[in-house]
This record gives structure tokens, C-alpha cells and sequence, in this order.
């Protein structure tokens, strides 16, 4: 069912402080606990209450982005399931978070209290936990279910419980890919009609990788995404060039990737000038993307499958008729 901002006061996203237990309880609603992986522009950051992101430092200097997926069903989770409370803590939080509450949460409060919070028995709750605060999108635990119990061996493991997978998919989701590092001979401003535009790598470009790790009460999982650029792609922005895209493979050099078009049967070839306005040039490059179940980079890589990633840059150039001076017995004329 979906869960939104209306959605009645459950048991709301507790914070925990470090191991200790100790909690900062918040109501799913305005105010969510989640973090929205704030740290992800300088390459670590955190999502939900215990899943931390770490990302490998990005050879190129050029601009970063988030990484676009080339399937438009590639996106990651909304929710899941995370260790969060011991029996004895999750008593202390239930109380303390509910004690004088009203319905429904009284009898949400009250149901936990009948299950004897499960003290005495081996195990953890696991608390749901959300992407973002968003909470109109589908996410497919119920509001009568904000926690479950988890024993040591579980025989029927809840399908929203964060696994492995679920990890990958919110590293990719985290990561950072930088723009194609790129430059254009003739200069962007000085292309010329008919002539062949060369496009050459200006830095370094290698793979990617991302992990996302949930270490907590004993509870061990990660999961490594890593992308590498495969493919460049040059698009012209206009029906007047022939061809009006080109795609090369990308090499792997001495420690990184590059391509040159230089010498390729394939350069974009403006047919008419830009007059007073210009084109919208546009350069991609297509990353592989691969994921393990651990915090190795280079550990086998695992199924199913993650989609293609994507980035791109988009610059504006100027294309002008070539001049040409024809001499005569009369002078001079261009």
C-alpha cells in the first residue's frame, strides 16, 4: 500500500546514537529519519539509519553528477527493513515513544506489548526505513508493520528486508559519475561547415565504484557497485550534419580510458552554419555497471544484473561557413 505524509503515527524512524542504543524518536511523516545520502557529493555519506556510502575518488577533474540510469525501470528501492533494536531497547521505545499516545498507536503500542516485545528470545527488531521522505510513492510495507522481528534464523526472511542486492541498487543510486572530460578541434566557437569536428579526451577517466555497508548489532552486509566507461557517444543537436552522431568504444590506455576520433570513419560533419544562434552539442558516455556482494571493487561479480549508467555534458557551438580566397587576373576576391 502506499505510504504518505497523512499516514496514521506508527512507530516513526528511531535515530540511534552510535551502538549505544540510545534513541531520538521521530514520527514517518513530516519529519522522516532518513537521510537523503547528504554526503554523496564528497563521496561518503549515509542512508537510512545504518547503511553508509563510500565511494572511490574520481580520477578526471572534471564536473560530476549523479549517475543517470540508461533504464527507465532501474530505479532503487523506496523502502526496506533494517536491524535497529534489541528486545529490551525496542521496549524502552515503545514506551517512551507511544506512552499517553492516542489510536492508532495505542493499539500499535499495545500489540508489541502482548508479543512481550519478544525480550528473552535471540534476534532483533528491524525497523522500516525509507530512501527519501517522500512518502507518496509505493512502498510495500504495511503501516501496521513499521517493525518485525527477525530471529537468528529466519525461515521465511520478509521480502522487504535490506539485502545484498538492495545495496547495490542504492550505491548505484549514490554514485557520482563524472562529465565526459572532452574537447572539440576546431575550439567549440570556430567549428566549420564541412569540416569534420575531432573530439579528444582533455583528462583522465577510469571506473567508478561505490559501496554501501550496514554494520550494526552483529548484523554484517555490503555491496560494491562499480562502472566503467565503455562507450562514447557525440550527438550534433541539429538534422543539418551528416552523420549526425557518432559512438566510439573507449580504450583503456596506460591506467585510464580515452577516445580519440582522430583517424575513425566517423566525425560529426556540420552541413550548414549556426548563423546568429548555435547548436546544442552533445557528448555522453555509456558505463557498465557491476556489482559485488562485498566491499571489494574487484570481487566476482554477482546477478542480477544492474542497467547501463549515463553521463553526459551539453555545450553550445558556433558553426560558421568556411571562407576561401579565389585569385584572378582582376584582384584579389573572397
Amino acid at each position: 500500500m502506499t505510504l504518505c505524509l497523512g499516514s496514521p503515527a506508527y512507530a516513526g524512524d528511531g535515530q540511534v546514537s552510535g551502538d549505544s542504543g540510545t534513541t531520538e524518536t521521530a514520527q514517518p511523516g513530516a519529519e522522516s529519519g532518513v537521510g537523503t545520502d547528504a554526503g554523496a557529493k564528497s563521496g561518503k555519506g549515509s542512508i537510512g539509519a545504518h547503511i553508509r556510502i563510500n565511494q572511490s575518488t574520481l580520477a578526471s577533474r572534471s564536473a560530476t553528477a549523479s549517475a543517470t540510469s540508461a533504464d527507465a525501470n532501474g530505479a532503487p528501492p523506496v523502502c526496506w527493513y533494517e536491524p535497529m533494536y534489541t528486545p529490551e531497547e525496542y521496549e524502552t521505545f515503545i514506551k517512551d515513544a507511544y506512552g499517553g499516545a492516542g489510536e492508532p498507536a495505542a493499539s500499535y503500542a499495545r500489540k508489541r506489548g502482548k508479543e512481550k516485545y519478544h525480550k528473552g528470545d535471540k534476534g532483533l527488531w528491524w525497523q522500516v526505513q525509507f530512501r527519501d521522505d517522500n512518502f507518496s510513492k509505493a512502498c510495500r510495507v504495511t503501516t501496521d508493520n513499521w517493525e518485525i522481528w527477525v530471529p537468528p534464523a529466519d525461515p521465511q526472511p520478509d521480502p522487504n528486508k535490506v539485502t545484498p542486492e538492495m545495496l547495490s541498487e542504492l550505491a548505484f543510486n549514490s554514485t557520482k559519475l563524472p562529465s565526459p572530460p572532452v574537447e572539440l578541434q576546431p575550439r567549440a566557437d570556430r567549428l566549420l561547415v564541412n569540416l569534420g569536428t575531432r573530439v579528444a579526451f582533455k583528462g583522465d577517466l577510469d571506473r567508478v565504484w561505490t559501496t554501501a555497508s550496514l554494520d550494526y548489532k552483529g548484523v554484517q552486509l555490503a555491496a560494491t557497485t562499480v562502472a566503467t566507461p565503455v562507450a562514447l557517444k557525440v550527438e550534433a543537436g541539429t538534422t543539418d550534419a551528416d552523420p549526425q552522431s557518432c559512438t566510439y568504444d573507449l580504450v583503456k590506455g596506460k591506467g585510464r580510458y580515452t577516445a580519440d576520433s582522430e583517424g575513425v570513419g566517423c566525425n560529426v560533419t556540420y552541413l550548414r552554419a549556426s548563423g546568429n544562434g548555435t547548436y546544442p552539442f552533445k557528448v555522453s558516455i555509456t558505463w557498465t555497471v557491476t556489482w559485488t556482494d562485498s566491499a571489494d571493487p574487484d570481487g566476482p561479480a554477482r546477478q542480477p544484473g544492474l542497467p547501463d549508467g549515463l553521463s553526459t555534458f551539453e555545450q553550445d557551438v558556433t558553426v560558421k561557413e568556411a571562407q576561401a580566397v579565389n585569385r584572378s587576373t582582376g584582384g584579389d576576391h573572397v
